[in-house]
């Protein structure tokens, strides 16, 4: 599938801002089934940008606007090629990728992604819980897809209930959020159980399926490691595997990492007004 993104942040402050310093994170990634075709910011007022790659092979971006201004608006332009990632509950656990899974030298090597951050962490009465639902985690694909299907149905979607700020044990108690809260919550319970998994932010095309929601703004799900296999896609927020509707922004070990935009400025209060529009096209 081929997608046509437009992704525009508007922020408008209530006193004049005499400078800012910006950092975006808006650059489709390109990996194994994900082709960035073209990729362009537009700025305003007008600023220079420079790039480079951070810890977690993201491209980010930062510039910085020195004449005073009320409203800075950042839109970024992605053709981006999705090809459609393998069927997860097709996979079979295999002897093999049990020992290798649970080999001291993978442990090591993902590492980042089987520690919990202050977004991630859960409560062990919320993990006993949780697990007295759906089972031991014997079998790390079964598992994660229990658990994304058990959160899907435990959580209502509500943009209301939460904000950036809040932890995956708060968003909990909740049983409310967004996108972003059953991602954090999904990442806790793996991660506590030993299986890594990482924060993915990107967008989703709905076209007409009205069951799926999280396509306004930048959307989040999760991505586990299964050995041989490589990263596998589960959106618990929707209930469904990454298949070709999500294209990858970044990745990070929670949203800490992967944040859109983020700056400093001299000057009093803002509000943010995000816009996201992603069209599948047959040709560019």
């Amino acid at each position: 599938m081929k997608y046509r993104i437009k992704h525009m942040n508007i922020f408008r402050y209530e006193t004049e801002v005499e400078q800012s310093l910006n950092t975006i994170r808006l650059k489709p990634r390109n990996n194994e089934r994900q082709r960035l075709i073209s990729h362009h910011v537009k700025i305003n007022p007008v600023s220079m940008t420079r790039e480079n790659v951070d810890i977690w092979r993201n491209m980010i971006a930062t510039f910085f606007i020195a004449e005073k201004h009320k409203e800075l608006e950042v839109t970024s332009y992605s053709h981006v090629s999705v090809q459609r990632a393998p069927y997860i509950y097709q996979i079979q656990f295999s002897e093999e990728m049990r020992n290798i899974f649970y080999s001291q030298l993978f442990r090591e090597h993902y590492l980042p992604y089987l520690t919990t951050s202050q977004f991630t962490t859960m409560l062990p009465m919320q993990l006993e819980s949780i697990v007295g639902a759906i089972g031991e985690p014997d079998n790390p694909v079964k598992f994660a897809c229990d658990l994304m299907t058990y959160l899907y149905n435990s959580i209502t979607y509500d943009p209301y209930a939460t904000t950036v700020e809040t932890t995956a044990n708060e968003a909990w108690i909740l049983k409310r959020g967004v996108c972003q809260d059953y991602t954090h919550i999904m990442l806790g319970v793996l991660r506590h159980f030993g299986i890594p998994a990482r924060y993915i932010s990107g967008y989703l095309y709905v076209g007409e399926d009205d069951n799926l929601v999280g396509d306004t703004a930048t959307h989040a799900w999760v991505e586990v490691m299964l050995p041989g296999i490589g990263w596998i896609g589960l959106d618990p927020t929707n209930n469904v595997e990454v298949l070709e509707n999500h294209i990858n922004l970044c990745v990070g070990r929670d949203f800490r990492d992967v944040s859109p935009i983020e700056g400093v400025y001299q000057g009093g209060e803002h509000t943010l007004e995000v816009k996201v529009q992603v069209e599948k096209i047959a040709h560019l």
